[in-house]
């Protein structure tokens, strides 16, 4: 059994609980005091607590958490359970957190973009229980994602970027290490005697186009994503990175992915590659089964340098209400939840891809392998920020892809404007 299962089992000491409250205070969220409904009895672990979560929970994972629940109340016999369960989807937990803290759960999905909005309001509880065991458990890069201000603030359950997809008829394991590479291979034409098309990403969406200049060098908010007024795209490194993506554009064997059309070229046989994520794999599988591919997005040559694309990563993650009145018994679900056992579990049942560390190596995930190229492109991708200011950069970043790809009005001539109207957009603040 697991560290994490053997350590979430123990009954609370008194010195622990104490220990847990210092740990959490100072907080402005107020998760630093343990209200009396369940302060009462941790001092004495011969008696039982009772504790009552509620827990927001995604339609498809009812019974899923039901499961759960059950054994943690099982390693947890010094609790009284009473479980709450409602549907509330991921996406939705954040902005039902904000309308009403009151009512809201005590454990919920969250986005773990949606950390710095909700501790800056208040609204969640950092995670303060067993700390250090629980950071040992994922990479430098899932825990960054759920803490702010040096706390964390979520329990990271499974990674959420893209990568790449390719018919291993059409390229080897080396060639598809390198743009540049893929794009000079001439792939012959389809059985309808049309030319098969080498790659295709989506520049003109917003989750897509900073992978690019991520990779020639450029920052957004800063190197750490934290300066709301910083952007580094309208610099020689992303003039570079932009007339990159234009090139790239105009080559015939570029393939801008619109309405689905790359999947269907792919599944057609008249595409080498596309990026996607894990959602695609199940009908990928299906149409191309030993032929399918799947690998961390490949290396571009941008202004001399070479480096891998590097798009946007943030993690789904299990988060604690500020307010509950059960903080400790709220932490410790939160972390049963996304232990290695429950995370393997979710994976097996529905399908999300672990973020724990110890599952890599699994038999079981190491066999699939869209998991496997998810997992390795963790470690090329960049945190998507999570400041309150990117809700000003997709709109024009979406606006300068579709002027490269699509309309075709952004040119090598006006490029350099059209980056310095970019930038002044995304660092410009939201008019309250």
């Amino acid at each position: 059994m697991m560290k994490m299962k053997k350590v979430l089992a123990l009954g609370m000491t008194a010195m622990l609980s104490v220990g847990l409250l210092g740990g959490c205070g100072g907080e402005s969220d107020g998760g630093g005091s343990m209200p009396n409904s369940q302060a009462a009895n941790d001092g004495d672990s011969a008696e039982v607590t009772d504790v009552s979560l509620k827990v927001w929970v995604p339609e498809e994972e009812i019974d899923l958490v039901k499961e759960m629940e059950a054994s943690f109340e099982e390693a947890h016999p010094e609790y009284n359970m009473t479980w709450d369960n409602a549907v509330v989807g991921i996406d939705e937990s954040a902005a039902n957190l904000t309308t009403d803290d009151t009512t809201a759960a005590d454990v919920f999905e969250l986005p773990s973009g949606s950390i710095s909005q909700l501790t800056d309001a208040g609204l969640l509880l950092p995670i303060g229980y067993d700390i250090d065991n629980v950071k040992s458990l994922y990479s430098e890069g899932a825990i960054a994602s759920c803490t702010k201000d040096d706390m964390v603030y979520g329990i990271p359950f499974s990674p959420n970027t893209w990568f790449m997809y390719y018919n291993k008829d059409m390229y080897t394991e080396d060639e598809v290490k390198s743009l540049e590479t893929m794009m000079a291979k001439d792939l012959g034409t389809a059985e309808d005697g049309t030319a098969i098309a080498n790659f295709s990403c989506t520049m003109s969406n917003s989750w897509y186009i900073e992978a690019f200049f991520y990779a020639a060098g450029c920052d957004l908010f800063g190197a750490d994503g934290s300066d709301a007024t910083s952007c580094s795209w309208n610099s020689a490194d992303g003039l570079a990175a932009a007339n990159y993506l234009i090139d790239l554009a105009n080559n015939p064997k570029y393939v801008e992915d619109l309405d689905g059309i790359a999947g269907s070229l792919f599944s057609d046989g008249k595409l080498g590659a596309l990026c996607s994520g894990n959602w695609s794999a199940p009908g990928l599988k299906e149409d191309l089964g030993d032929s399918l591919g799947a690998v961390a997005l490949p290396t571009v040559e941008i202004n001399g340098k070479t480096a891998s694309l590097s798009p946007f990563i943030d993690y789904k993650c299990f988060a604690v209400k500020s307010s509950t009145a059960f903080p400790l018994a709220a932490q410790q679900f939160a972390e049963w939840l996304g232990n290695d056992e429950n995370q393997l579990l979710r994976y097996q049942e529905a399908g999300a891809s672990p973020a724990v560390l110890s599952l890599q190596d699994n038999p079981e995930v190491s066999e699939d392998i869209a998991t496997i190229a998810l997992l390795a492109q963790t470690e090329t991708a960049t945190t998507q920020p999570s400041i309150s200011q990117i809700d000003q950069y997709w709109t024009p970043a979406q606006a300068l892809g579709e002027g490269i790809v699509k309309t075709k009005e952004i040119t090598k001539d006006n490029i350099q404007e059209k980056l310095d109207q970019t930038v002044q957009a995304i660092v410009t603040p939201a008019v309250e």
